[in-house]
C-alpha cells in the first residue's frame, strides 16, 4: 500500500508512466519485471482489456510493495472504485468527470484525467485532478502544444500521452511536462508476442536516459 504523496513523488521523480495492454496476469507480470529490470517501478494497466481487474489484483498481490500499479482507460467513478479495490494506486483516464475525480480522491489515490483544451485542462485540475493527462498529445502538436498550454497554466502538472516516443520525450519534458505516459514505444507488442522482454527493458533504459538529460 502506497500513500498518495509517495505515489506522486515517485511519478514526479521517475517522470515516466509505462502503459501496458495485456490480457493475462502472467504476461503483465513478465512486463512488470522487465520494467523493474530497466529501472522503473511504475506500471499502468489499461482497463480496456478483458480481465484487467484480475491482472491488477494479481500484480498488486505479487508486486505491490515494489511496483506502483495504476489503472488506465477508466471512464467513470464506478470503474475507478473497482480498480482501486483491486489494488490500483493511481487512476488515469482519457476523459474527465467530477464523478471520476471525486471517487479517486475519496480513496486518496492520485487521479490523472484526460483533457485537451486549456479550458478543459483547468476545469479538470480545479475539480481536483492531481495532474492532467493531455491526450492525444501527438495529434495536437506534441511539445509545441504543451509549451503553449503551460504558458498560461504553469500551475497545472500535465502528462502528455499519445505519440510519445524516444524522439519526442526530451522536447516534451523541456516544454514543462510533469511526466510522460508511454505505451507502444516501450511495451512493444511484437517483442511481447515473441517473448522478448529484454527489448522492453532496453526501451525503458533508453527513456530513462533521455529523461535524466531533460527533466527539470
Amino acid at each position: 500500500m502506497w500513500n498518495k504523496q509517495e505515489a506522486m513523488n515517485l511519478i514526479e521523480e521517475t517522470a515516466l508512466i509505462p502503459i501496458i495492454r495485456v490480457d493475462s496476469s502472467e504476461t503483465a507480470l513478465q512486463v512488470a519485471d522487465a520494467f523493474l529490470e530497466g529501472g522503473v517501478s511504475i506500471i499502468e494497466v489499461t482497463f480496456s482489456v478483458p480481465g484487467a481487474v484480475d491482472v491488477v489484483s494479481e500484480l498488486s498481490e505479487k508486486l505491490g510493495d515494489k511496483v506502483l500499479i495504476g489503472t488506465g482507460t477508466v471512464l467513470d467513478g464506478a470503474t475507478a472504485r473497482q480498480a482501486i479495490l483491486a489494488g490500483s494506486e493511481f487512476i488515469v483516464s482519457p476523459i474527465y468527470s467530477r464523478d471520476l475525480i471525486e471517487t479517486a480522491r475519496r480513496y486518496s489515490k492520485p487521479v490523472f484525467p484526460g483533457a485537451v483544451t486549456p479550458t478543459e485542462i483547468l476545469e479538470a485540475y480545479t475539480m481536483g485532478a492531481d495532474a492532467v493527462k493531455v491526450f492525444p498529445c501527438g495529434n495536437l502538436g506534441g511539445a509545441s502544444y504543451i509549451k503553449a498550454v503551460k504558458a498560461p497554466l504553469p500551475q497545472v502538472p500535465v502528462i502528455p500521452t499519445g505519440g510519445v516516443n524516444i524522439d519526442t520525450a526530451g522536447p516534451l519534458l523541456d516544454a514543462g511536462s510533469f511526466a510522460l505516459g508511454v505505451g507502444s514505444a516501450i511495451t512493444d507488442k511484437k517483442a511481447i508476442a515473441a517473448g522478448n522482454f529484454g527489448k522492453i527493458t532496453e526501451n525503458v533504459k533508453a527513456f530513462l536516459s533521455v529523461i535524466a538529460e531533460h527533466k527539470k
